[in-house]
């Protein structure tokens, strides 16, 4: 077999897929990184006044952890499919690309949320225990939105794989 790239697999079109795995983990990373300074900042805030609550008020820092791991595992994946040019198409390359890009500007964006809801849902559960039940189920929608993304990567990179071995 002769070590010739075509156009449907140029040797660039590893390059595509390195980003997906990159923008994965650095864009759900950001999102993560955000969320927990965000919501620690919303946690201090509120320990001086009751630092009672503080271990309950540390789960939007765990929920925007959690996107990095979404991150981290698509990432993962994809680095497993790389191969050189020959073996790996464009196809294969921008359907990685596009799996990285969606799970991680979702979590960008699902850490932003869960940042601004965790400083503001903390700070005011402080004032108002009433308002934790309320906290809780709009962290989970922000959370969804990486989810969400972290699904659709999957379903990517599962279809590149399902049509290399067929």
């Amino acid at each position: 077999m002769s070590n010739v790239t075509s156009d449907l697999a140029p040797a660039y079109a590893p390059f595509f897929g390195c980003m997906g795995a990159a923008s994965a983990i650095i864009f759900s990373s950001l999102g993560a990184a955000y969320g927990t300074a965000k919501s620690g900042v919303g946690i201090s805030a509120m320990a001086v006044m009751k630092p009672d609550l503080i271990m309950k008020s540390i789960i939007p820092v765990v929920m925007a952890g959690i996107l990095a791991i979404y991150g981290l595992v698509v990432a993962a994946l994809i680095i497993q499919s790389l191969y050189p040019a020959p073996q790996y198409t464009l196809f294969m390359s921008f359907c990685d690309f596009a799996a990285g890009l969606s799970v991680g500007i979702c979590g960008l964006a699902s850490g932003f949320a869960i940042g601004i809801v965790g400083d503001a849902g903390v700070r005011s559960t402080a004032q108002q225990p009433k308002l934790f039940v309320g906290m809780i189920l709009i962290l989970i929608f922000a959370e969804v939105l990486g989810l969400y993304g972290l699904i659709v990567g999957i379903i990517l990179h599962i279809r590149i794989t399902t049509k290399a071995s067929s």
